[in-house]
């Protein structure tokens, strides 16, 4: 089995944050980055909603974590090799299938194997009757005086100013009692640039949450694309698309990494039967009910904010478990 790697720089992501819902003792608790079993989530009008969400917890795992110990595990697996490039093209070949790239020192690099599973970013969205962009900035911030509750994540804060279609909400989610996570976000058809970014982190942490002066510690943005589009899953007999270029991703929320894990044991499974390994189709059955909401977010002004909190609101910790980004 050969896995490519993206080399430092150019198509390698930079470190981000991963959270999703799973019950304790799940298969990378040694990396957490933090965890939590009360949420809270606040209204438009201020009014807040804390409640556990026991059996489950809400953990959160960075990249450069998760990438040591996945690199730790295949290194005790002798049949599958790692190499960096960047891959150019993935299609079918006599039997198989080809992919070509372009290795850390320039040179052309070609593999043929029997299976390709690619997934890099598509090249283009599929049709959809909508598409909205999920696009966020976060602060790893650090404050002089105990000023988190590190057993609380606050989820969604409703309190943010509103675009004029979608929505916005920001979230934090502390690592001890000083330090936390503060991320801006926003469900709506384009991005913000640097300065309105900078604006809206401000205004939350200062106007919205009252913090005091904060040290940014680091600084995390991205743009995950909210479509009810159907994403291919097969590009050719042998390539198929995995992750988030092959549907992964929740339509409403943009949750993908545990919709991924059981995407990547699925194909795992269909391998080791000797069956054609076509990754599943997901998030699965709630997906036409994320189609909706996210057609709502992107149709009315503060839609997603109305259809959100009042189903959160008369019981939230029933409501956080069937949330979806669990394994």
């Amino acid at each position: 089995m050969l896995l490519v790697d993206a080399p430092p720089g150019g198509p390698r992501p930079p470190a981000r944050t991963w959270c999703f819902w799973e019950e304790p003792g799940g298969g990378y608790d040694s990396v957490l980055t933090a965890g939590w079993d009360r949420l809270r989530v606040h209204g438009g009008d201020g009014r807040p909603v804390l409640a556990r969400i026991a059996p489950l917890r809400y953990k959160m795992l960075r990249s450069p974590d998760f990438e040591r110990l996945v690199a730790a595990r295949l290194a005790t697996a002798p049949w599958i090799r790692r190499v960096e490039a960047s891959v150019t093209e993935v299609r079918d070949d006599a039997g198989g299938a080809l992919v070509r790239g372009t290795t850390a020192a320039g040179g052309a690099a070609a593999w043929r194997t029997r299976w390709a599973f690619d997934s890099r970013p598509p090249s283009a969205l599929p049709r959809a009757r909508t598409t909205l962009l999920q696009h966020f900035r976060g602060w790893f911030v650090r404050a002089g005086t105990p000023v988190f509750d590190p057993a609380v994540a606050d989820l969604m804060d409703f309190r943010t100013p509103q675009p004029p279609h979608g929505l916005s909400f920001g979230y934090v989610l502390p690592l001890d009692d000083r330090t936390a996570l503060v991320e801006y976000t926003e469900f709506s058809p384009a991005v913000l640039d640097d300065a309105g970014y900078e604006a809206a982190l401000r205004h939350y942490t200062r106007d919205v949450l009252g913090l005091p002066q904060l040290r940014i510690l680091s600084t995390e943005q991205g743009v995950i694309p909210m479509t009810d589009g159907r994403f291919p899953r097969r590009a050719g007999a042998s390539v198929f698309r995995i992750g988030a270029a092959g549907g992964a991703t929740r339509p409403a929320t943009g949750y993908t990494f545990a919709a991924v894990q059981r995407q990547a044991a699925g194909v795992a499974a269909a391998l080791a039967a000797g069956r054609d390994p076509v990754p599943a189709r997901l998030p699965g059955p709630r997906a036409g009910d994320g189609r909706r909401a996210a057609a709502g977010a992107g149709h009315r002004p503060g839609g997603r904010r109305r259809l959100l909190h009042p189903a959160v609101r008369p019981c939230p910790g029933r409501a956080a478990a069937a949330l979806p980004g669990r394994p």
